[in-house]
């Protein structure tokens, strides 16, 4: 049986990688995730009718968030912060989704990625 800190640091290290890689690997690739018909994620933030300094302000939280539940892993201290800060972004992300009318599927990584979130606050 796996104990609440080997779920909490599998998740953290999920949520991390996943963000790491949205942001910055695959900002600028088209995705079937992608809101509306946004071919990538300054795209996506102009299809939900956000301000281009949202793309920056969201993109600095998110990767800032993933570098801090990485070191998080040595320094428990730090993990709920992040953990919060991304679990409000992807309610906002639900929320961008659901103004474009988005399909399901669309919103599935932002509800996972929110509940991973919530998993690891309630895991620490």
């Amino acid at each position: 049986m796996l104990s609440s800190a080997a779920v909490s640091t599998s998740l953290q290290i999920i949520v991390a990688l996943g963000l790491l890689n949205v942001w910055l690997v695959r900002a600028r690739a088209s995705t079937a995730y992608r809101g509306g018909s946004a071919q990538s994620l300054k795209e996506e933030f102009a299809t939900y009718g956000l301000p281009e300094w949202s793309f920056y302000a969201v993109g600095a939280l998110k990767i800032g968030s993933a570098v801090l539940l990485i070191v998080g892993i040595w320094v428990p201290a730090l993990i709920r912060p992040p953990a919060l800060i991304v679990a409000v972004l992807m309610v906002g992300a639900l929320a961008m989704h659901a103004k474009v009318k988005d399909s399901p599927t669309k919103f599935l990584p932002a509800l996972l990625m929110l509940l991973m979130c919530v998993a690891i606050i309630l895991l620490q």
